[in-house]
């Protein structure tokens, strides 16, 4: 097969179809880490709708014009003043839309092999920007890729301008958008089901100043180290079994609730991590599952009993703060707790002391742990280093209680979805809602080449995978 089997076949700049109103936004000390970091790559898998390529195509950019009216940030720049403060200017620059083509692949292509295919790279552009480049570059782009009997609408976002939470907000806008356009000959819209919140008022605004070395930040890993990566696809049913273990529950149908709650994307839909579901129940099903993990992983290493690993867990600080923040904040309102546990303690003791480590680092992320972060990061203001640095850490990101599925842009709900090869290295793990929802999770593990392989003969960890 040839290796870039995608043709460009436009690219356009795309405007708000009204003029922004937002002054400068100030970036906060959980937007600046971010400026070394690539732009977020995530999108949305569908069978090809039946309408045809050219009015599908303008559908889109014209929803897309619509959706930017409503998230004015996005279309604009990065600005650092005289003071060494970085803002980000609302002047209607424009996003980048990129019509792709790839029609001698199809969706079997895409989600059939075991491994995710390099293929899947292809559907986003603007690979390997760094957040930093918003100042000359745009916020964002989108790209469609037709295939031949689908169609991908893939979103690459400046990392330091939204986190998932934002992102997701977007997207689903998007859909909603182009859903109602789709549907009606009246293209007025001027209302969304749910409005992203601008404000800049919270402790995360501070008048610490990063300061960025000259050619601005770079990412702090290697990104052509040999990777492998996976869509591990965890049932409803098989997490409330790992569940009921941890929790030594042997009454695995009675926590029913446990996950149900977890798969209820409408209810909460913008809280990054599970927090424990009932009164009874200890340990949450998504820390179970990333015990689960972080004991295979850990075991395919090989790693010495003494050696200290990591478990690196995303976390919204929206609801944490007292005041609590807006639920549809728009910027990064994330922290990242780290996990600490020798190897030795990691694989033999049981998977419970494991999940429990991991469940009190959460619990301890209250309002005083948050702004306790931000105090410290005042002290000493830098990029954050991600990567995996030591060969022993991982790195979990993205929610399961992310509205990934909830995207009908007019012909359907997505068949997955997919990320692409930004801020990907030997541990990292993004974490999606199953397509079936009612507490399904798919987790999208990268690893070396031989720890791939290693949980992949895991009896532990494999038992709870749907093949």
């Amino acid at each position: 097969m040839p290796s870039s089997p995608s043709i460009l076949v436009s690219k356009s700049m795309i405007f708000p179809d009204q003029k922004s109103s937002l002054g400068d936004l100030k970036l906060s000390v959980s937007d600046l880490p971010m400026l070394s970091c690539h732009y977020i790559q995530k999108g949305c898998l569908f069978t090809r709708p039946s309408i045809p390529t050219n009015s599908l195509v303008s559908l889109l950019k014209l929803s897309l014009s619509k959706t930017l009216s409503f998230f004015p940030p996005l279309a604009g720049r990065l600005l650092t003043d005289e003071k060494g403060y970085i803002y980000l200017t609302c002047n209607d620059a424009g996003v980048e839309f990129h019509h792709a083509r790839c029609v001698s692949r199809f969706i079997r292509d895409v989600i059939g092999p075991v491994h995710v295919p390099e293929l899947v790279k292809e559907f986003f552009t603007f690979d390997k920007t760094v957040s930093y480049q918003g100042h000359y570059r745009p916020i964002m782009a989108v790209q469609v890729t037709e295939l031949a009997d689908g169609v991908f609408i893939g979103c690459s976002v400046n990392h330091a301008v939204t986190d998932g939470t934002s992102f997701w907000n977007f997207f689903n806008t998007f859909a909603e958008i182009c859903r109602k356009m789709s549907n009606s000959n009246n293209e007025t819209i001027d209302k969304i089901s749910r409005r992203p919140d601008f404000s800049r008022e919270s402790v995360l605004i501070s008048p610490a100043i990063l300061k960025v070395p000259d050619g601005g930040p770079k990412v702090t890993f290697n990104e052509n180290e040999p990777l492998r990566e996976r869509i591990f696809s965890f049932s409803r049913e098989a997490i409330l079994e790992l569940k009921a273990k941890v929790n030594n529950n042997s009454d695995v149908n009675g926590d029913f609730n446990a996950v149900e709650i977890m798969g209820k994307l409408s209810n909460d839909k913008y809280h990054t991590e599970m927090a424990p579901v009932s009164k009874t129940a200890e340990i949450s099903s998504f820390q179970s599952l990333s015990a689960l993990l972080w004991r295979a992983a850990t075991r395919a290493r090989k790693l010495p009993a003494s050696k200290t690993t990591k478990f690196r867990m995303a976390v919204n600080c929206r609801h944490r703060l007292n005041p609590k923040m807006d639920p549809l904040y728009f910027g990064n309102a994330i922290q990242s707790i780290p996990t600490y546990a020798s190897a030795g303690d990691v694989t033999s003791r049981s998977i419970r002391w494991c999940a429990e480590q991991l469940n009190e680092s959460v619990k301890a992320h209250d309002d005083e742990t948050v702004r306790r972060f931000i105090r410290n990061w005042e002290k000493d203001p830098r990029c954050f280093p991600l990567g995996n640095f030591d060969g022993a850490s991982m790195t979990m990101g993205s929610s399961p209680r992310f509205p990934m599925y909830d995207n009908d842009f007019g012909w359907g709900r997505p068949l997955a979805v997919r990320s692409g090869g930004a801020n990907k290295f030997d541990g990292k793990i993004s974490a999606f809602p199953g397509r079936e929802g009612n507490g399904s999770v798919d987790l999208e593990v990268v690893l070396a080449p031989e720890t791939m392989a290693g949980i992949e003969s895991d009896h532990e960890f494999i038992q709870y995978v749907t093949v």
